[in-house]
């Protein structure tokens, strides 16, 4: 996040059988949002067979790893967790109780075969379009004694089967993550989630309004909607017209209690004039926005299959900060792509000197087996694709610290969600996802608060309260 084949696959005749009876779930997430979302929706769907979330592996019946396949070395990752899983398991087996092992997610997906092989005491392997059949995996696999595997793109939806009781994450919480889409149509030269998650799929509009509205009566305020493409969303409306991430917001932005909406991740092809509108229309609508652009070099995004020009992104950012002049970006950049020139990294370093964003992640490209460019020419030396993942982010650090900076002084408005680590100190975040904190009293904790930011940390805001007047 190696085993090398030890003797036959394990027989499972001791898996529990699918009764109700109470049953410890753990379960351990890589990755992105969306899968923290994933990993919530399987709890959800394992819940009706009594199994009830426990904090250690030693505890549970069954363990479950949510994997993700987009960073380096993510199956050897997985691989080494499950060596440590597989001595939990035989120690607690030993003992007679029985322990179910599954891998899920993109990892899965892409290496369900080579997981059975390298590690045959796994009882399930499932992809992310298959977590609905969870119920019935667990009875295949006790009933077959041998391992259960589901990485086809199955037919249905697997939003059209999950339960429609779920809650957020954990209950209580003020914030909290709702998936409307999933899958790519994008194949970018360099990614692999077309192949792990599929085409593009979008929920309906009113299963995304229902799961919505059960979050904020539960108690959330702030919702993320994720999709890896979530601005192409285009889920079917109770009109049976097809609706767009924009209409959607508005949908969304009219639930009372539900004061702030984000969502991620965006495409640059799929930012419409529409969405840009209602980031001018809607308060609800954070201005705070993640949008991708991987580089600066026209030529590099070309080979990357990106179907737009660094100049059309840049297009599109002046438009959003026309229709909502606080708006602060976000994005991924990758550098190193194969065939990156000095003057590609150049035009990347510029596009950013133009653009400013208040936070990044960048990282060195790393061949994904499969994709285009895993065996493209040119691939860059490891030691000239470090030299420029420093240069770049050393200058995204600078530019984050300046909008840190620019806020000392100023006076925003602040959802208080925790306790903070110091006595006496509550925590909550700003609209642009800053962690701020003040002193004050946990009463505060669920109301959006005036705050006076008074200094910048490295990664959070401190303030100071003006009590004079607490938002709705």
């Amino acid at each position: 996040m190696g085993l090398r084949r030890a003797g036959a696959p394990a027989v499972m005749t001791g898996l529990p059988s699918s009764s109700t009876a109470p049953r410890g779930l753990h379960v351990i997430t890589w990755g992105c949002q969306m899968n923290v979302y994933d990993s919530a929706r399987m709890s959800d769907v394992l819940r009706p067979l009594g199994y009830q979330p426990v904090d250690t592996p030693d505890a549970a019946d069954m363990i479950i790893l949510n994997t993700c396949h987009i960073r380096d070395r993510a199956a050897e990752k997985v691989f080494s967790e499950l060596g440590r899983l597989r001595k939990i398991k035989e120690a607690r087996e030993t003992a007679g109780q029985p322990t179910i092992i599954a891998v899920a997610g993109c990892v899965a997906q892409a290496e369900g075969q080579e997981i059975l092989a390298r590690a045959p005491y796994v009882d399930i392997v499932l992809g992310p379009q298959t977590y609905h059949r969870l119920p019935e995996m667990v009875a295949r696999a006790a009933r077959a004694g041998g391992a259960v595997i589901e990485t086809d793109f199955p037919a249905e939806q697997k939003f059209d089967f999950l339960p429609d009781t779920a809650a957020p994450q954990t209950p209580g919480n003020l914030t909290a993550f709702l998936t409307i889409q999933e899958g790519c149509d994008k194949f970018c030269s360099f990614c692999v989630v077309p192949y792990t998650r599929g085409a593009e799929v979008s929920r309906s509009v009113t299963s995304v309004l229902a799961e919505a509205r059960r979050m904020v009566e539960s108690g959330v305020q702030d919702i993320s909607l994720l999709g890896q493409n979530v601005n192409a969303y285009h889920g079917t409306g109770p009109d049976g017209e097809v609706w767009d991430l924009a209409r959607l917001a508005y949908a969304l932005a009219a639930i009372p209690g539900l004061n702030r909406i984000r969502y991620a991740t965006s495409h640059p092809r799929d930012m419409d004039d529409a969405l840009i509108a209602a980031h001018r229309d809607l308060p609800e609508l954070m201005p705070y926005l993640h949008l991708p652009v991987q580089s600066g070099s026209d030529k590099i995004l070309r080979a990357m299959n990106r179907g737009h020009t660094a100049d059309e992104y840049r297009e599109i950012v002046r438009k959003l900060h026309e229709a909502r002049p606080d708006l602060a970006l976000s994005s991924d950049f990758i550098v190193g792509h194969p065939g990156e020139t000095d003057e590609d990294f150049e035009a990347t370093m510029q596009l950013v000197r133009d653009v400013t964003f208040a936070q990044a992640y960048s990282f060195k490209y790393s061949q994904r087996p499969g994709t285009p460019a895993a065996g493209a020419p040119l691939q860059v030396p490891e030691d000239v694709k470090d030299a420029r993942l420093q240069a770049l982010q050393a200058l995204l650090r600078e530019q984050q610290d300046a909008f840190n900076q620019s806020l000392v002084g100023q006076t925003v408005p602040v959802l208080f969600t925790s306790e903070g680590r110091k006595a006496g100190q509550i925590s909550g975040r700003s609209p642009w996802l800053q962690p701020v904190h003040v002193t004050g009293s946990r009463d505060l904790i669920g109301r959006e608060v005036p705050v006076r930011i008074t200094e910048r940390l490295t990664n959070s805001l401190n303030g100071i309260l003006e009590e004079e007047k607490v938002y709705a």
